[in-house]
């Protein structure tokens, strides 16, 4: 794997004019993986992820020199990651008229026809449960399971409490193990 110069030393990149580019260049190509995955476990979809990947992406150019630095820039990347997320699948939402458990259910049916389905391994059974939790939960046990996040760090990419985010977790935990054991 590349070896990135740290998060301070790419912001300075991209603060200059001259090395603009090659900065914002650098911050893709760092976090673009991460970003990609954290994305695809909300819409499922490979092609969608990769749409709102690219959203994401232009927002961080066309907010990056606004970013204060209040803040982690992994945690002010993984909060915009979120919100397009969201914000997807609200307009899928919107668009065909349905509620979030009818997005699950279609989420579901598009993992199920991912050419290497198998309901019987664990790892599609674990996808499946995913699906099946309500957005919030989905997106609390995605950040801390997947991307080994911190309540603390959750608490600022996501704006709620490390106590909602820990019960959030807890709850999503227990519907994912019934539904392994009885599903």
């Amino acid at each position: 794997m590349a070896s990135f110069p740290d998060d301070n030393e790419l912001l300075s990149l991209f603060r200059d004019p001259q090395t603009k580019e090659k900065g914002y260049t650098l911050l893709v190509r760092k976090y673009q993986e991460k970003i990609y995955w954290h994305i695809r476990r909300l819409v499922v979809d490979h092609d969608d992820a990769n749409d709102v990947m690219q959203n994401v992406f232009i927002k961080v150019w066309r907010g990056l020199d606004q970013f204060r630095e209040d803040a982690r820039f992994y945690t002010w990347l993984y909060r915009i990651a979120t919100n397009e997320s969201l914000s997807f699948l609200e307009k899928e939402k919107k668009n065909a008229s349905i509620s979030y458990e009818d997005v699950s259910l279609a989420l579901s049916e598009k993992l199920a026809a991912e050419k290497d389905f198998d309901v019987s391994k664990i790892e599609w059974k674990l996808q499946l449960a995913i699906q099946k939790l309500p957005e919030k939960q989905k997106l609390v046990f995605s950040l801390r399971y997947y991307d080994e996040m911190s309540y603390e760090e959750m608490s600022r990419v996501l704006e709620t409490s490390e106590g909602a985010l820990k019960a959030s977790y807890h709850h999503a935990v227990k519907k994912i193990e019934e539904y392994i054991l009885n599903g």
